[in-house]
């Protein structure tokens, strides 16, 4: 079949050679330690980085109160699910952040060049509800954080809102059927409903070397970005860095978006790579008013609805947002038709084979074109083969650039390919990889955050104690145990909002939102039913996450595959990793499912205390 090349028709390439050539980058990668490679915030030398640099908390009086609802979080997740109980009917809310404001990942991300990578008329959220459209394909940092103060404005959520405040302890009190919630801020509220929405990219995490705290220059990390040191603003124009050697530890979507801006500003960048991401073009546009004008109520769920069917592997006869992700992903994609349709035909397994052959050719063919690009773009052909990705597509998030790879052009600017083992150490003076000192002045880390895998009490920072005091470590000791990924039993009344056992796609927003409404018409029918509690009764939720690993299978080798990253808790796959995991038939499935559970009206597989509200119908245990 011949050698691995820039051809991107399947003749110039062998399948054999690219596996090969796959399997030998991710066991460059392949660590022991798994997760516990990264060292976390909650270290004592590192909690520095984490300190709010956006606003200062003003001091108040504790709040001690009671009412119908806890949000923890004032993310996109707190702010629709919160928008979502005003709409039924539920105005007694309370909304603590740890934040200054509204806005989630927009409050902290406002690095130079941060900018969604979801089409902006998708990934915003309420924007038919409020009004707005946004001023261009892919909004840029200020445009969602504004975006996130229009909501809590025209919600009225500001008077609800507790900022600069943390959640330290969750405790059900069996006597008042409510929770016991207590913060640093020395608050008392008493919720009959909790849910918990922290959010995906919230905590800071960093590599895993020495000396992180001996570094004698100046170091950030991007969601806590120092423009008093750097100067410009969210566009650029960092004066401050004119005479600075910088390095920017970390090649994901951060680092994509965030490179060219250094580039045109330092004396001198180092970049920092264990992984190279795969950089697509970026089909960034001016929205235009005349399409804008034309919109009708509905627009965007309709557009939400469009996307998210065809980057699961479905059909659409049109494609609304027409972008990379609809390209490469439509494809590539297992959907619940598909897995149906395998298994109907005459010979499942043969059929089943067909389908992983032909979605991998897919992949290999686009990969290959990704790999082009960076031929066509790159001078120095050392530069260009470490910019290459060797993996499958979505062994790691796609990312969209028209800049990043042409920066590594720039003679102020080095790419250090630690060729999959990161760097070694930090000294006072820089960074230590490949044997090599790079003497820098400052160090940005893009390290990311804690995503999945490590525990959720954890990285939500909150000690969360159900029925008989049981704790959801304790619970959750052999992986998570939910009913559709958003309840879990012994902790009444008490909803999370997160990917864990629930559905999955590139469009984030959108399955918060399906979150959002589902939560509230449960709530709502719950006090409908006047139910003084309600959970999943053991049955059902010990059948989801049956589903949930019977459902992982189906990507496991896929995974096992991949380059190691936070997609297959680097590398190390297990039980408790396909516990962690989302539902497997896709997110358009999910959503079905979630739809037709409720149009039932049943609330099957929940509980008010230890009465069924419902019987655990055939679609919590599919047969797969």
């Amino acid at each position: 079949m011949g050698s691995i090349g820039n051809d991107t028709t399947e003749a110039a390439f062998s399948a054999a050679a690219l596996q090969d050539k796959y399997r030998e980058e991710r066991d460059k990668r392949l660590r022991n330690e798994g997760l516990s490679q990264y060292h976390s915030i909650e270290e004592d030398s590192l909690q520095h980085f984490a300190k709010d640099v956006w606003s200062t908390a003003v001091p108040r009086d504790g709040v001690h109160e009671e009412i119908d609802y806890l949000v923890i979080g004032a993310g996109y997740s707190g702010m629709l699910l919160s928008v979502r109980l005003i709409e039924a009917g539920i105005t007694s809310i309370r909304i603590i952040d740890k934040a200054g404001d509204f806005g989630g990942t927009w409050y902290w991300n406002r690095y130079p060049g941060a900018a969604c990578d979801i089409e902006s008329y998708i990934y915003m959220p309420l924007l038919d509800e409020t009004g707005y459209v946004p001023s261009e394909k892919y909004a840029r940092g200020p445009e969602l954080y504004a975006h996130s103060q229009r909501i809590g404005r025209q919600f009225e959520l500001y008077d609800r809102a507790l900022f600069h405040t943390e959640v330290d302890n969750l405790q059900w009190n069996d006597l008042t059927k409510r929770w016991d919630v207590r913060t640093n801020r020395g608050d008392h509220i008493q919720a009959r409903f909790v849910t918990t929405a922290g959010g995906l990219l919230h905590k800071l995490k960093f590599p895993g070397v020495d000396g992180i705290d001996h570094f004698k220059g100046h170091s950030f990390h991007t969601s806590r970005w120092d423009y008093a040191y750097t100067g410009g603003d969210c566009d650029g124009n960092l004066q401050g860095l004119r005479d600075k050697r910088v390095a920017i530890i970390g090649t994901g979507a951060t680092a994509i978006q965030l490179v060219p801006q250094l580039g045109r500003s330092a004396k001198h960048l180092y970049v920092f790579q264990r992984t190279p991401s795969s950089v697509d073009v970026r089909l960034d546009q001016p929205t235009n008013p005349v399409w804008a004008r034309g919109l009708t109520k509905g627009w965007q769920q309709r557009r939400m609805d469009n996307f998210n069917i065809i980057v699961s592997g479905g059909h659409q006869d049109e494609d609304q947002v027409g972008d990379g992700w609809t390209d490469i992903l439509v494809n590539l994609s297992v959907s619940g038709q598909k897995v149906a349709a395998s298994q109907k035909a005459a010979d499942p397994i043969k059929a089943a084979k067909e389908l992983q052959d032909t979605m991998q050719m897919a992949d290999y063919r686009k990969m290959e074109q990704v790999r082009t690009r960076v031929d066509s773009i790159i001078k120095d052909p050392v530069t260009a083969a470490a910019l290459k990705p060797w993996y499958n597509l979505m062994c790691k998030r796609p990312c969209f650039h028209n800049d990043y790879l042409p920066t590594f052009n720039r003679p102020n600017v080095t790419l250090v390919d630690t060729k999959g083992q990161g760097i070694e150490r930090i000294t006072e003076t820089g960074i230590v990889a490949n044997g090599v000192h790079h003497e820098v002045d400052c160090i940005i880390y893009a390290s990311g955050f804690e995503y999945v895998g490590s525990d959720y009490s954890q990285r939500m920072r909150i000690v969360m104690r159900g029925r008989d005091g049981i704790s959801l470590n304790e619970h959750w000791a052999d992986g998570p145990r939910t009913l559709h990924g958003l309840y879990t039993r012994n902790f009444p009344n008490h909803f999370i909002m997160s990917i864990t056992q629930s559905a999955v796609a590139p469009n984030f927003t959108h399955m918060l939102n399906e979150q959002a409404k589902h939560i509230a018409f449960v709530v709502c029918e719950s006090l409908k039913r006047g139910a003084a509690t309600i959970e999943p009764c053991e049955e059902a939720e010990e059948q989801w996450v049956q589903t949930i690993i019977r459902l992982g299978k189906l990507r496991e080798d896929f995974l096992r595959e991949c380059t190691p990253s936070y997609y297959n808790d680097e590398g190390k796959i297990s039980e408790k990793t396909l516990k962690t995991g989302r539902y497997g038939l896709g997110s358009p499935a999910f959503i079905q499912l979630l739809r037709e559970w409720r149009e039932e009206g049943f609330l099957a597989g929940l509980e008010d205390g230890h009465s069924s509200m419902g019987t655990v119908t055939e679609p919590i245990a599919l047969d797969l």
